[in-house]
């Protein structure tokens, strides 16, 4: 049994919460800018006395409507500055906010509703107040309010609400929340079966900040530098990242428009980016495919880019690079990895990948194009990041080392199993989960995994998607995976093969680079995926990037075949979480006949 652990040099009050991270700022220095939000088309800066005197409004507001301490009040809403307000204005009224995704269903609310007990919930629009109000019970809620109202929006009307409530009493309420004391509940979105609420405290939270804090990363972070934030911030990594920064200084802007990020990079200028490898994925693919619908000659220059960035960033690990890499480095700089980062904004010194494996490919390629993706590991049930890679501590292929507090250990079977004061201590009103999930102090993740000797992870697969074949042999999909989407025409691939007699594999055609991939290779411009899907051009395309895959194991753990499906996996369509993992049952469940076709004789 493998295990390492990190000291922390830092320890958690017992008095301490969440709030004082934005009160101590606004005390402290309360002119300093620690938000920015789009206002007519220009952001803007949110200095810390403002955003401390809004969230103060908020919170007196929140306690003249009747919320009592310890009370839970759901959250639903993109990624938008009023959210992070909002969120220490429920934390300053001795509350526990609830973060639902805007893209919940109705049924997926109801049941967070329920569960927590929430007593009122804040909506953003009027969509999502439609969906809540289509529940048939609003359970305990006895208020819905609306981000997005004109003047009946939740900030105007909490403060109203509270116009005679005393400073004093908010300062009460923050008064007496201790560390120890619930500070979220966060319904896993999960691949399987109905979400748990998972606990975390305000300790859980401050550790997870203090300790990012402590290492390598606090060299990339401060005064001067700007995180544009737009994951979902009901997501645990992004609102977790967003208090790191304010704590260490970095100026937030917040967006929730993804389809046009490359102008908000453009504008905002980020120095620093989170986001799971999609997004990544998605940089590489729009930049290859841009560069090979151009010209032919400007694909090839692209290609030959790209596998010279992963030479360089491979030759860091072994050495450095001889004079000539190094010279075609610098020209290709020139040519291509210069615009990549200009399309990033033009400062981006530190991004942040995690929710899901990038690929060892696509790190190197970032790291010798001059924009280092630091890859971290980490669930709901432990606050975010619990290791990750940092400047001086670079590991591509791993997930880093755990940050300080941490320990992690290999169990027998290769489960990874984590301990420390991210990790959290139950489900909401769930004691057997919690039983289940957590043993002699020690969280069982279900992902399996390795620890080096320098306290570097890597995760392997999970134990609940491992695959067993016919044969008996135990297979882990996500490495095939992660490799087949590395490929500019594919947007998803799983695996499948589960006591059948070899591997194979579905995949899905990214809606993006369909178009052009269509024109350079002379088919009708309405073909659909579907018409093509048994074209020899396209699956020659598909087969070379299953190919690659193959390369990366066994023989007997090859994709033997695979099939192309009419229609990307979406969130919208069942088969994706809000964080952008594939739930296999799902698509099991959905594509069960092509599953079949694949082993029929």
């Amino acid at each position: 049994m493998t295990e390492f652990s990190v000291p922390a040099k830092f320890t958690i009050a017992e008095d301490a919460n969440c709030t004082d991270v934005i009160f101590d700022i606004a005390a402290q220095t309360p002119d300093k800018t620690v938000f920015s939000e789009k206002v007519n088309g220009q952001w803007t800066p949110v200095s810390a006395k403002r955003a401390a005197d809004t969230i103060t409004s908020l919170a007196k507001g929140f306690i003249a409507q009747g919320i009592e301490p310890g009370d839970r009040v759901a959250l639903l809403s993109r990624t938008r500055l009023e959210w992070t307000l909002i969120d220490f204005a429920i934390w300053s009224a001795g509350a526990i906010p609830v973060p639902i995704y805007d893209s919940s269903s109705g049924p997926q609310i109801d049941w967070i509703l329920q569960d927590s007990q929430a007593v009122a919930i804040v909506v953003e629009d009027d969509g999502h107040r439609e969906i809540v109000e289509s529940i048939g019970s609003l359970s305990n809620v006895k208020k819905v309010y609306q981000i997005d109202n004109g003047d009946e929006g939740v900030i105007a009307v909490l403060t109203e609400a509270g116009a005679e409530v005393p400073d004093a009493d908010v300062d009460a309420r923050r008064g007496g929340v201790k560390a120890a004391d619930a500070a979220t509940l966060i319904y896993t979105s999960g691949t399987t079966g109905r979400p748990k609420g998972c606990m975390l405290t305000h300790s859980n939270m401050l550790s997870e900040i203090d300790a990012v804090l402590e290492g390598n990363l606090r060299l990339l972070l401060g005064p001067g530098k700007r995180l544009l934030m737009f994951l979902p911030l009901a997501h645990v990594l992004a609102r977790a990242i967003t208090i790191v920064a304010v704590k260490a200084g970095v100026e937030v802007g917040f967006f929730s428009d993804t389809r046009t990020l490359l102008p908000e990079f453009a504008s905002f200028k980020p120095s620093m980016i989170l986001s799971v490898p999609r997004v990544f994925e998605k940089v590489f693919n729009t930049a290859r495919q841009g560069a090979h619908n151009e010209s032919p000659i400007k694909g090839r220059i692209f290609d030959a880019a790209a596998d010279t960035a992963v030479a360089y960033s491979e030759a860091l690990d072994a050495g450095g690079a001889g004079l000539v890499l190094k010279i075609t480095h610098t020209v290709f700089d020139k040519l291509v990895y210069s615009k990549l980062r200009a399309a990033l904004g033009g400062q981006c010194e530190l991004a942040i990948s995690g929710g899901a494996p990038l690929g060892a490919r696509l790190g190197h390629f970032f790291r010798g194009a001059g924009v280092p993706v630091y890859e971290g590991y980490g669930l709901t049930e432990t606050t975010a990041a619990f290791s990750v890679n940092t400047p001086g501590e670079h590991k591509i292929g791993s997930v880093g080392k755990p940050l300080a507090g941490n320990a992690v250990r290999i169990a027998d079977d290769g489960e990874v199993l984590l301990s420390g004061g991210v990790v959290f201590d139950d489900y909401w009103q769930n004691p057997d989960a919690t039983a289940s999930a957590l043993e002699g102090g020690w969280f069982h993740t279900g992902d399996l995994g390795t620890v080096d000797s320098q306290g570097f992870l890597s995760i392997t697969g999970r134990k609940k998607e491992l695959i067993v074949t016919a044969g008996g042999k135990n297979v882990s999909p996500a490495g095939l995976e992660d490799v087949i989407r590395a490929s500019a025409l594919v947007s998803q691939a799983m695996v499948v093969g589960d006591q059948q007699p070899f591997i194979a594999a579905l995949v899905t055609i990214d809606p993006e680079a369909f178009p052009g991939w269509k024109e350079r290779n002379g088919k009708p411009a309405s073909a659909t995926v579907e018409d093509l899907a048994n074209d020899a051009d396209l699956r020659a395309e598909v087969q070379s990037a299953v190919d690659e895959a193959n390369k990366t194991v066994s023989h007997a753990e090859a994709i033997k075949k695979f099939t192309v499906l009419p229609n990307d996996f979406t969130e919208e369509t069942g088969e994706m979480t809000p964080t952008l993992k594939v739930k296999r049952n799902v698509v099991s469940e959905k594509y069960a006949d092509a599953i079949a076709g694949l082993y029929a004789k």
